[in-house]
């Protein structure tokens, strides 16, 4: 498991990225999908990135040096109604020009909560990603708050209203730690190519 996880830097103006010095794993996702959760679950940690029930919390790209292998960036949560428009265009900004930056994406993890539909949002970002030709994997969070049943028809009806196929899925729930090991070995798999 990882012995030493640093908190590096946050970043609020993509000129103050830090150097690209080692491999990078992103997180991304909806406010509220989970995302600083599954951050701490997949580091087997408490408190590394900051959990809140406060939609866009995460107001900055969070970077951190996990075992002097690799980044774990923790991307600020997108679609959240409260917030200005002008902080949304600010926070989108950042995003893009961190994504569209010349650095070792090994992996952008794109994270979504199971029990919500898809909407315009969710389909730009993949859109997007996929533009930028980057690695991802999908991670349809908070399974333990559906039925057992439910779950891979839920599965099936994200990936068809996002248009994707042939991609990595993962099923987790943060809260029972179902699906992180498997994630965990994953994310491995690319940060050792």
């Amino acid at each position: 498991m990882f012995k030493r996880v640093e908190f590096l830097k946050s970043v609020y103006n993509p000129k103050d990225l830090p150097p690209p010095k080692l491999p990078e794993i992103a997180f991304l996702g909806r406010s509220n999908v989970g995302k600083s959760s599954l951050i701490n679950a997949f580091l087997n940690r408490k408190k590394v990135a900051r959990v809140s029930s406060t939609p866009g919390f995460t107001k900055a790209i969070n970077f951190f040096s996990v075992d002097n292998k690799f980044y774990l960036v923790d991307l600020p949560g997108y679609g959240f109604a409260k917030v200005p428009p002008k902080l949304k265009k600010l926070w989108a900004s950042l995003v893009e020009s961190y994504l569209t930056s010349i650095r070792d994406f090994r992996l952008l993890i794109l994270i979504f909560d199971i029990r919500r539909n898809p909407d315009n949002l969710d389909t730009s970002l993949i859109e997007f990603v996929q533009s930028c030709k980057k690695p991802f994997c999908i991670v349809l969070n908070k399974i333990d708050l559906l039925k057992k049943k439910e779950v891979s028809k839920r599965k099936e009806e994200i990936l068809k209203a996002l248009n994707l196929k042939d991609v990595s899925v993962f099923l987790t729930s943060c809260k029972e730690k179902t699906g992180i090991e498997q994630l965990r070995c994953f994310i491995f798999s690319h940060i050792e190519k």
